[in-house]
């Protein structure tokens, strides 16, 4: 544990951030196997599936929880698996 003030502060502010990154991942993760999960069983909401799942993807870009090339490569595989079950 540092002892300088400003140390300790980042130390804190480092682990609430930390936690809120991975709330989000683990939502967008969530989204994503949802997503699937209705293209798979061909369900009528797969489309608003994907379109909430892109969504959550681009603020993810947005807040730098991921790459824009990853965003977009996992957004295309999931427009490509919509469009195949079509």
């Amino acid at each position: 544990m540092p002892n300088i003030k400003s140390a300790i502060k980042r130390v804190k502010v480092t682990q609430t951030k930390t936690l809120q990154n991975t709330i989000k991942k683990t939502a967008l993760r969530t989204s994503i196997k949802k997503c699937k999960e209705a293209i798979a069983t061909s369900s009528d909401t797969a489309s608003d599936s994907y379109k909430a799942t892109t969504k959550a993807l681009d603020k993810a870009v947005a807040k730098n929880l991921l790459h824009k090339n990853t965003a977009a490569r996992k957004k295309s595989r999931l427009a490509k698996a919509l469009n195949a079950a079509k």
